[in-house]
């Protein structure tokens, strides 16, 4: 019986700790599920609140725009769209054009032709990006106004004493905006066709020349009809580029819907009609992105092997040598050379007026700013990327994609829209401080820069967005499967896994969003605070004094910053090609 009654008891010993076991195998199990509910309800506010980040600018713009402004509206349609919708659209299809001929021509010559000094110019021919197009259009008015060495020499040769004993073409015209932009532009279309040119196919290429085709037939019949979407894209971007500048034209006298934005606002004192300007702009950008796709739609070339043999070359000799060499090196000569050489001269005998304590304070401030905006961008671009890529939906990413469109949208007009939000949280932030504890501290996000952060943000996540989800393409999901399997979470195995394997794609990223920091003007014109100058700014200023020559140097700071971009491009489109060969 004792026996008997022992054994009994250790069963239900037993039971109770089977039981006990199963009980903490359930609550683990809840727990877990709790756990993982909370982390994507976590992941869809963070995707929510990034998004509202993103489009709040857009929304107020529209809220602002069709809202009651009065007469403003009809004014507005009588007296400035008509001129300003002109003149974009004339200086939009010229800087198309030019850029297409200038990128498409070098492109070319430096992937298909054999000439000396073709290595050279295959990345010297993107060192025109390094510059602004509002710094090429003050040195090209310092070189061929009429005071200018080009115009000094023509009178000293030929013995002219005015400007009406010889015709000159005016620097300060529609032209002349076209011409300036293209010769800063034009590399967009030259990366995007030279990649475009190296990564076709030589089969068809060389079928093309078993059957007789010369290069000139090569070229029309084949490569370019191959090359159309690249063209397409990279001379949209030069467009949308054009679209944002506001430093070029004023100075050119040049009113276009980008001015009429800045016009109306600044010296009108009419934000309502400043938004319903740019909301026009933003259908003109709307339309653009629509015809690029659209005129792409039905274009998809594939080649039947992923491994490209050496392209067929064409040996140019002669004349035809002198000829490539000449149309390569004049993009470069007019648009980085000679501004540059303006640059280095009027820094150097006006080296007190720039070397000042306003020049070393632009230079902390856009330091401070581009510095900030990298580090924010990279961070929350890399969440979104890596957002999209842990839930793996196709409207997941279509979402965390829609950050990106800041980068279309030109600085003036979210300039527009982030003032709306950012003064109505900056009023109620300074009206709740005081009367909650009495504390006057005025508008502290506008006043403290936050607002220029904002823009910058939103403008430029593209850049970040981009190099986190291209980064993280190239990881195995395996790898993260392993790392979950061991107990890591989403978060553990993004920073012991993912942002080791990606850093050289965020740092690339990261280096972009700072560079265009930099040089951007539109939307740090409309939202810095008062005395406060970045070296865009100073630059601006000194320019619209007729004293550029006192803000050279803060312009030579800018192009120095922006030959690193450059360099990279040069190097990473190399590479690649490199790999695929």
């Amino acid at each position: 019986m004792h026996d008997l009654a022992a054994n009994v008891k250790q069963d239900q010993t037993s039971i109770l700790q089977e039981k006990s076991q199963s009980f903490g195998l359930v609550n683990r199990v809840r727990v877990r599920i709790v756990r993982a509910d909370l982390r994507t309800w976590i992941g869809w506010l963070l995707l929510v609140l990034l998004l509202f980040f993103v489009l709040a600018p857009i929304v107020s713009l529209l809220i602002l725009a069709l809202g009651d402004a009065g007469d403003v509206w009809p004014h507005l349609v009588r007296t400035v769209l008509p001129r300003a919708v002109l003149t974009t659209a004339q200086m939009m299809l010229g800087v198309g054009c030019l850029t297409v001929l200038i990128g498409v021509s070098t492109a070319w010559l430096v992937t298909m032709c054999r000439f000396p000094g073709r290595q050279f110019f295959q990345w010297a021919l993107l060192v025109p990006l390094a510059i602004p197009t509002y710094i090429v259009a003050y040195t090209s008015v310092e070189l061929l106004d009429y005071t200018g060495p080009a115009q000094s020499l023509i009178r000293w040769l030929f013995g002219f004493t005015s400007a009406r004993d010889y015709w000159f073409p005016e620097i300060r015209s529609l032209g002349g905006a076209i011409v300036v932009m293209s010769l800063v532009l034009y590399p967009y279309v030259y990366l995007t066709t030279r990649a475009t040119f190296m990564l076709q196919s030589a089969c068809s290429l060389d079928v093309s020349r078993t059957l007789g085709a010369g290069p000139i037939r090569l070229f029309f019949t084949v490569a370019l009809p191959l090359a159309r979407p690249a063209i397409v894209v990279g001379a949209t971007l030069a467009i949308m580029e054009c679209l944002n500048d506001i430093g070029a034209v004023e100075f050119f006298g040049v009113k276009t819907l980008t001015f009429s934005v800045y016009d109306t606002w600044l010296n009108r004192s009419s934000l309502a009609g400043a938004a319903q300007i740019s909301s026009v702009m933003l259908v003109v950008v709307l339309l653009l992105l629509w015809l690029e796709r659209h005129g792409r739609r039905n274009q998809r070339y594939h080649v039947t092997t992923r491994r490209y043999q050496a392209l067929p070359s064409y040996w140019l000799r002669g004349w035809r040598s002198w000829a490539a060499i000449v149309t390569c090196s004049l993009p470069i000569l007019l648009g980085f050379v000679l501004p540059t050489m303006v640059l280095l001269r009027s820094s150097f005998y006006h080296w007190e007026d720039n070397l000042s304590t306003e020049f070393i304070q632009a230079c902390l401030n856009s330091l401070g700013l581009a510095l900030a905006a990298a580090l924010l961008t990279a961070s929350i671009g890399t969440a979104l990327a890596y957002l999209a890529r842990i839930q793996d939906k196709g409207y997941v990413t279509a979402i965390t994609r829609l950050s990106s469109i800041g980068y279309a949208v030109p600085g003036t007009v979210l300039a527009v829209g982030i003032l709306i939000p950012v003064a109505t949280l900056d009023n109620w932030i300074a009206s709740s401080l005081k009367n909650w504890f009495g504390i006057a501290v005025g508008l502290i996000l506008l006043s403290s820069g936050i607002a220029m952060l904002y823009a910058y943000c939103v403008r430029f996540m593209a850049m970040s967005y981009g190099a986190g989800e291209t980064g993280l393409q190239r990881i195995s999901t395996n790898m993260e499967a392993a790392a979950r399997t061991l107990g890591r979470t989403p978060f553990q195995t993004l920073v012991s896994i993912d942002l080791p394997l990606i850093r050289p794609a965020l740092v690339s990223g990261a280096l972009l969003v700072f560079v265009d920091v930099m040089k951007e003007l539109p939307a740090t014109i409309l939202l810095r605070p008062f005395n406060f100058d970045t070296l865009a700014t100073l630059v601006y200023g000194q320019a619209s004094l007729e004293a550029f020559e006192k803000g050279s140097l803060a312009a030579l700071a800018i192009v120095a910053v922006g030959i690193v971009p450059v360099i990279l491009l040069s190097r990473t489109s190399g590479r690649s090609y490199i790999q695929q060969t």
